[in-house]
């Protein structure tokens, strides 16, 4: 017998939750929360089935829901660190060190952007712009931005990160409540 994707019942009432803030009809709306949820809920990535899901919770067609996560770079389609460091790449960042700040990471971590530390803790991914432009360069880890970066800044946030061993998500069940 197969085993269904599933919310936890508590996330599942969040999600409904969330839905009944739109309008008859309107549910579609909640989408992107309930990716985060799902994303949170289900280490950190999306696959198809997780998808499916959210698609049937929400009551809209599991293609809709894969238009939306290959088009946003916050939700990833495979299985990502425990800390996914997400460094911006666009115009005001590379013009102030971007490149500098993900050859660090990569020779500290001993990976290339895309890939995951053998121990799962961090995954390095370059991204489109976090809106940072006057505190550039910067990366996101979870829902915490970091700027001004330089290596010595680098190298205190993976040590923080490695000290708390947490797993670090866009938002958490108690931030969707206030989203």
């Amino acid at each position: 017998m197969e085993n269904k994707v599933q919310f936890k019942p508590e996330t599942l009432a969040l999600a409904k939750e969330i839905m009944g803030r739109y309008p008859e009809g309107k549910q579609k709306s909640a989408l992107l929360p309930l990716l985060h949820l799902a994303q949170a809920e289900f280490n950190g990535w999306l696959d198809v089935p997780v998808m499916d899901m959210v698609a049937e919770v929400i009551g809209i067609q599991a293609i809709e829901v894969y238009e939306v996560t290959s088009f946003y770079s916050m939700y990833n389609l495979k299985p990502v660190g425990n800390c996914l460091l997400e460094i911006c790449r666009t115009s005001s960042c590379w013009l102030r060190g971007a490149e500098d700040i993900v050859s660090h990471l990569e020779n500290k971590l001993g990976i290339k952007e895309g890939e995951t530390t053998p121990d799962g803790m961090f995954t390095i991914k370059t991204v489109e712009c976090l809106g940072s432009c006057g505190t550039a360069p910067m990366m996101q880890c979870g829902a915490q931005f970091h700027e001004n970066l330089d290596t010595d800044k680098v190298d205190s946030i993976l040590d923080k990160l490695r000290a708390d061993g947490k797993r670090t998500n866009y938002f958490d069940a108690v931030v969707v409540k206030e989203y």
